[in-house]
């Protein structure tokens, strides 16, 4: 049949010299080993998602120009290169999505992707033009079916998104090969899910299948590779590695080729997707180093850990900042971990900062000690401190709350929630636990102490996250339902029997839209993460 090359990259967004030499050498080293078409994955050459980018025509006729450089560097062996081109119609958006052949140092054609998401984090109908028609490649005599993305995904839920069926034309043009080129966001399960999809594909027009996945982290969103070709009865036939650049030669007329290992669903792959997404949020930000407020508590000790594993304990300055109601615990646990990790301690007492703000506050408001104007001022500080650091030695400031406390407003704007990144803000407490125990399974990382005792803010005497928050087992199943499958209230209450406990949870996070706007971005790994997927009126009636 063919040798096909799955060549999985991770690019940078507007990094054009240095995305065309990932192509290049993979390119090379595909020819080397025989590879008779070599496959990109969707807009690598000037990276995705570029955004508001794309309505800029010097970015568009700049991508133009660097596609018309990059084929005059590849040889006679066929490539298909994702890249954003002009909209060569009068009339429409300024671009289109593109697959573009390159042939022996010339483009030779192009497709433009049919379905253009503008579901949940997509927003590709606001940048391009559609295709008007799908019709078969032709590559040294076989037919290839070539698709973008979501071109052979259905839509959200089970009602159809799209008029028109890009497989269905293409069905009818006798393909050899069904070719896709994605970037599809990770989430959660989610490959297993894009894995039946291809399968499904592949048998729908009964010829093999292969998708090449963009890997990497740009912003918010998370790509976990995991490039994938199937035969043409479902059969899996190789898998690219997950979370890592990977160039895969597959052979279509073998049983089975190499199936790269991958972490197992939960929290090895939610531990790898969040270090990957450290550490290119601050590799392609331009950060080597990242400070946080490491406090005794679970979700600093397991974003210590992440960051350690994303950057290296020598890159990580961990803050202990304590106050008055800090326990003795609380510091010598978070002394424990950073020794365990080997990364930087420093400890300031925030209490002089804290007194000096309480004095000067007395005559205009009164008493405010134990009250939130003192517990929200003891986060600010800390805030201050952790961006002082980061300012300091030019390091990467995160933010250590998880999607729990995000959801229900459990946090202080301009305190705990400071940074350039939350990279536990889609991770329930629940799921922080989990990761925890996890990464102590090789050896005891985090101290056992941190993850069996009671959650506390400690911003007051005997203060426990319980006082304010229903159980964080309770709490997360309500989320779940609320933010991951969108049902309504009555419907949670159908399915949980506790009204009481529903309407308390989503009062909380109604009323608290307005701190979520303010936030840290996101690492998405869920299907709503708080973010550009998840746009709700700040200003509404309550309950809607």
């Amino acid at each position: 049949m063919m040798k096909v090359a799955l060549a999985q990259i991770n690019p940078v967004i507007g990094d054009f010299s240095g995305n065309a030499g990932k192509v290049v050498d993979c390119y090379r080293r595909a020819q080397e080993r025989g590879a008779e078409l070599v496959v990109f994955s969707e807009l690598c050459l000037c990276g995705y998602p570029p955004l508001d980018l794309l309505a800029r025509r010097d970015f568009l006729l700049r991508c133009e120009a660097e596609l018309d450089e990059l084929a005059a560097r590849l040889g006679p062996v066929p490539a298909l290169v994702g890249c954003a081109t002009l909209n060569p119609g009068p009339v429409g958006r300024l671009a289109c999505n593109s697959a573009v052949l390159m042939v022996a140092g010339r483009r030779r054609a192009q497709v433009a992707k049919t379905h253009l998401p503008s579901y949940d984090v997509f927003d590709e109908d606001r940048y391009f033009e559609p295709a008007t028609g799908s019709q078969v490649l032709e590559v040294n005599g076989r037919r290839l079916a070539v698709t973008i993305c979501e071109d052979i995904w259905p839509g959200p839920g089970r009602r159809p998104l799209y008029h028109r069926d890009p497989l269905e034309q293409l069905a009818g043009q006798q393909p050899e090969l069904l070719v896709n080129l994605s970037a599809s966001p990770f989430e959660l399960g989610k490959s297993r899910q894009r894995l039946q999809l291809l399968a499904d594909q592949a048998r729908r027009l009964g010829v093999p299948a292969v998708l090449v996945n963009q890997v990497g982290g740009n912003d918010e969103l998370l790509f976990d590779g995991r490039s994938l070709a199937v035969s043409g009865t479902g059969k899996l036939l190789a898998r690219a590695g997950a979370f890592v650049e990977d160039l895969l030669l597959v052979d279509l007329d073998a049983e089975q080729q190499l199936l790269r290992p991958a972490p197992d669903d939960g929290p090895a792959e939610l531990r790898a997707a969040l270090a990957m997404g450290i550490s290119d949020y601050a590799r392609k930000c331009g950060f080597e180093r990242a400070v946080l407020g490491l406090s005794g508590g679970i979700d600093s000790a397991v974003c210590a850990v992440l960051a350690a594993d994303a950057l290296g304990a020598d890159n990580l300055q961990l803050l202990a900042m304590p106050s008055v109601y800090s326990s003795p615990q609380s510091a010598a646990l978070a002394e424990q971990l950073a020794r365990r990790l080997g990364a930087r301690l420093e400890k300031i007492s925030i209490q002089p900062v804290l007194d000096g703000f309480l004095e000067q506050l007395a005559a205009p408001l009164g008493r405010v000690r134990q009250t939130l104007v003192e517990e929200n001022l003891q986060a600010r500080i800390r805030g201050t401190l952790v961006m002082a650091f980061a300012n300091h030695r030019d390091a990467l400031a995160l933010a250590t709350g998880n999607k729990s406390e995000l959801a229900t407003g459990y946090c202080t704007l301009y305190g705990d929630m400071a940074g350039g990144l939350a990279p536990i803000g889609d991770v329930l407490k629940t799921q922080v636990y989990q990761l925890a125990r996890h990464c102590n399974e090789g050896g005891q990382i985090i101290p056992p102490a941190i993850i069996e005792r009671p959650p506390s803010a400690e911003l007051r005497p005997g203060q426990l996250d319980s006082d304010s928050l229903p159980p964080y087992r309770q709490l997360d199943q309500v989320l779940r339902l609320y933010l991951d499958e969108g049902l309504g209230q009555a419907q949670i209450v159908e399915k949980l029997g506790d009204g009481g406990l529903v309407e308390r949870v989503l009062s909380l996070v109604e009323r608290t839209e307005f701190k979520r706007r303010q936030a840290a971005p996101v690492l998405r790994v869920t299907r709503k993460a708080f973010g550009q997927g998840r746009r709700i009126p700040m200003a509404r009636v309550p309950g809607v």
